[in-house]
């Protein structure tokens, strides 16, 4: 099955337009070269060429903010068509992929074309805002819409999930990550949450230099997670069993994000949830609770219905 996609938007920092268009339509290296990110060209051009290509996906048209970065990323991964403004794609394309990791934009961004009933991926995080996760949840629920980080399809995890009996009774689940705690919580969320059956309950702030979590389960686990701000990059899983623990360092981003864009693949093709819809929720209203511990300094509940100050 062919299925057109269109890429939406970039954000300052962020080259994920660049790296999951050649990732899926492969690339041109003098264009790829060019286009200003060095560590996606570096990590690119040493994989094989059939690494390059996910199941019948092709990136046909491309819109950016700025002309001449639309250009730019229509040249670095060979995408035929740029367009003036998004409405433009309605009718051309089977799929969108907005790859803006700013949340205030995102549902401006996906509403036309989620409510013309064409599927869309959106770049974490989704939301920020609990009224806008209501709108959203029920596209998520019916396979019309998928956001997650792409460290939920690490490889560098799949020897937890695969044994995560074998560590007994979990103690601590701890992910450290660099920047901050709004943007880039999300990466260890989707990275700790899918490892296990637990949910979350509680989130608190805890006393330190940097952004520090800790979110209790329904269970009795806890998660940490540790935001570092500017420091060295860091992407970094710990699991405390009463059995065993081990230490996970998340490094293969073409790994991770091939392996994303082959879901949202299935899910555009099939027309069903893909497998992280119900912990997309979750991870979302940690991640809102989160920001309302560091603002007020109390624990926060995490609850399927509203998010509330613990007193």
């Amino acid at each position: 099955m062919a299925i057109n996609v269109g890429i939406l938007g970039h954000s300052p920092g962020n080259g994920h337009p660049f790296s999951y268009s050649s990732i899926i339509n492969g690339y041109s290296d003098a264009g790829l070269r060019e286009a200003g990110w060095p560590v996606i060209y570096d990590y690119v051009r040493r994989r094989h060429a059939s690494d390059f290509g996910v199941e019948g996906l092709r990136v046909t048209c491309a819109w950016t903010q700025d002309a001449a970065v639309t250009q730019a990323l229509c040249r670095a991964a060979n995408i035929a068509t740029a367009v003036a403004s998004p409405s433009e794609m309605l009718g051309q394309v089977d799929a969108v992929i907005i790859a803006r990791d700013d949340a205030a934009s995102h549902r401006r961004l996906a509403e036309p074309f989620l409510e013309a009933g064409i599927p869309v991926f959106i770049d974490k995080p989704l939301t920020l805002d609990t009224v806008e996760l209501d709108y959203f949840r029920p596209f998520l629920e019916t396979g019309k819409l998928m956001s997650c980080s792409s460290m939920r399809y690490a490889w560098e995890l799949d020897v937890i999930k695969a044994g995560i009996a074998d560590y007994g009774q979990l103690h601590v689940l701890r992910g450290t990550i660099v920047n901050d705690w709004a943007r880039y919580g999300v990466h260890m969320l989707d990275a700790i949450f899918p490892l296990v059956q637990a949910r979350p309950v509680a989130i608190r702030a805890l006393a330190s230099r940097h952004q520090s979590l800790a979110i209790t389960m329904d269970d009795g686990t806890l998660v940490t997670v540790d935001a570092l701000g500017d420091a060295p990059p860091i992407f970094r899983v710990d699991v405390l069993g009463s059995r065993c623990h081990s230490q996970h360092d998340i490094t293969d981003n073409f790994s991770m994000f091939r392996r994303l864009l082959s879901e949202f693949a299935a899910m555009v093709e099939f027309g069903r949830p893909s497998e992280s819809a119900e912990t997309t929720v979750w991870v979302l209203k940690t991640l809102i609770a989160g920001n309302r511990a560091l603002q007020t300094n109390q624990e926060v509940s995490i609850d399927d219905a509203q998010l509330q100050a613990v007193v």
